[in-house]
């Protein structure tokens, strides 16, 4: 079954990490365009809670919160599970959450290991594999976050870098495994939020110097661009867009 309505009403998404920045945009947009929403989080119920209310509050009964830590693999069966037993359907997954830090050569342990790969290669594998039955009934779409630094290192991220570049080659093939039934594709952003615990102004600077159009980036212009790839890009598939401000092209 090829997905290829222009509408996202009707539709239900799932979206991982999406409790609050990046994800929380994703929800929103994806919400406004028609879809009703099923809102990941781990440790971020609060604010969570409080977006289901927000977009129940514009359309009722539109979205939902779910609890997973998506290192458990056994967990990540049980949350389809839980989706769709509320749902009775889902017709887009958003593999958004992830883990981002510094991991020197030298200093690498297998926490940090078994989290960046966990979180940003294994859980996006897993947790695809179990709403496939869905997403093929449905005709439906894999949007996974990648990043530009999956093509080009980053100074002492010498774990998070492959494990993107895993997701990158993941996207491709599952891509041609899947198709024609379920559309798979992939958003790399550049610049577009600053971590959580910042980072010096100088870094900032260095980064935004390397960026064409000299400014950082929204977090609705991730979630646009997934907009495009769920419900306009109907015969696009295996493909990574880069939203970046021009910096995977120059730097």
């Amino acid at each position: 079954m090829a997905y290829n309505s222009k509408t996202l009403n009707g539709k239900w998404a799932l979206i991982t990490g999406a409790g609050k920045r990046i994800g929380a945009s994703i929800a929103r947009t994806l919400h406004e365009a028609g879809a009703d929403v099923a809102i990941h989080y781990r440790g971020s119920k609060e604010p969570a809670t409080k977006l289901a209310a927000e977009l129940n509050g514009i359309r009722p009964d539109s979205a939902i919160t779910v609890q997973a830590d998506l290192l458990n693999t056994d967990q990540l069966g049980e949350m389809v599970s839980e989706v769709t037993g509320k749902t009775g359907r889902l017709d887009i997954l958003v593999n958004n959450a992830s883990s981002f830090y510094p991991t020197p050569l030298g200093e690498i342990t297998m926490a940090q290991w078994d989290d960046l790969i966990g979180s940003n290669l294994k859980a996006p594998l897993f947790l695809s594999q179990a709403a496939l039955p869905h997403l093929k009934a449905s005709g439906g779409v894999i949007i996974n976050m990648i990043d530009i630094h999956a093509t080009r290192p980053l100074s002492h991220h010498t774990v998070y870098g492959p494990a993107k570049a895993g997701l990158a080659m993941l996207t491709r093939t599952m891509a041609r495994d899947l198709a024609p039934d379920i559309r798979v594709n992939g958003v790399s952003p550049g610049a577009i939020l600053w971590p959580d615990d910042d980072m010096p102004d100088s870094v900032k600077a260095n980064i935004l110097a390397q960026v064409p159009l000299k400014r950082a980036g929204e977090p609705n212009d991730i979630a646009d661009c997934i907009l495009y790839l769920v419900r306009d890009a109907t015969y696009v598939t295996g493909q990574i867009i880069p939203v970046d401000g021009g910096r995977s092209i120059g730097w």
